[in-house]
């Protein structure tokens, strides 16, 4: 499996999901306040846990509250799963671990 390429450019979430799938990140996780869970085994990745590899942001072009970033995450015990964060009015509370975990920036 392949690392996400930080550097691709995408038009859609949806071309964005499908070549992070085909590079491997095949987890669908969901954000909760405290971690990331997995839809499938609901195993739950702490901030201490996974690593973002990429991210790529999106924004609507009619509505502000129709933005989303999908990550590219890689857990330390081998899971890679996208998630999916639609932000803005829909934007749940984390805690501080989180926030600071999923802050936008290029490493």
């Amino acid at each position: 499996m392949t690392k996400a390429n930080r550097n691709a450019a995408y038009d859609t979430l949806s071309e964005a999901t499908n070549a992070l799938r085909r590079d491997g990140y095949v987890e669908d996780l969901n954000l909760k306040p405290e971690c990331l869970e997995c839809l499938t085994s609901k195993l739950r990745l702490h901030p201490e846990d996974f690593e973002i590899d990429a991210f790529y942001r999106f924004e609507g072009m009619s509505n502000l509250d129709d933005n989303s970033i999908v990550y590219a995450i890689s857990g330390n015990n081998g899971i890679k799963g996208i998630l999916v964060d639609a932000y803005g009015v829909y934007s749940i509370s984390l805690n501080q671990a989180m926030i600071k975990k999923l802050k936008m920036t290029d490493k």
